[in-house]
């Protein structure tokens, strides 16, 4: 029986992917999603372009794209569902992690 994914990625968030990677100019294997410590409840998200899979970087292989997951980050993230929303108020990508267990009033830093 097949591992589940650590993460799953949406349509939009593979299409915003895809066009992020296209537009950069330079190889990438993917993009790499990791947490740090900031905001008031303690974790933000992390983006960053791959250029290379870090040794024990968790792979994501989803809809065409490559997402690495930082190794310190997948305790917190597992079963999360990554996103890509763009409306009149905000553009971006959100995650929806069912280990949440609170998040600041701005949105931008949650805990778990």
């Amino acid at each position: 029986m097949a591992r589940p994914q650590a993460m799953t990625v949406t349509d939009a968030a593979a299409d915003r992917i895809r066009a992020l990677l296209a537009k950069r100019g330079k190889p990438s294997v993917g993009i790499r999603v990791g947490v740090r410590s900031r905001g008031c409840s303690g974790l933000t998200y992390t983006l960053e372009y791959a250029d290379e899979k870090g040794k024990f970087d968790e792979l994501v292989e989803q809809k065409g794209v490559t997402v690495l997951i930082d190794p310190k980050a997948s305790m917190f993230i597992i079963g999360t569902e990554m996103d890509f929303v763009d409306d009149k108020l905000q553009s971006g990508f959100t995650f929806h992690n069912p280990n949440e267990k609170g998040r600041c009033g701005c949105g931008e830093s949650f805990h778990v």
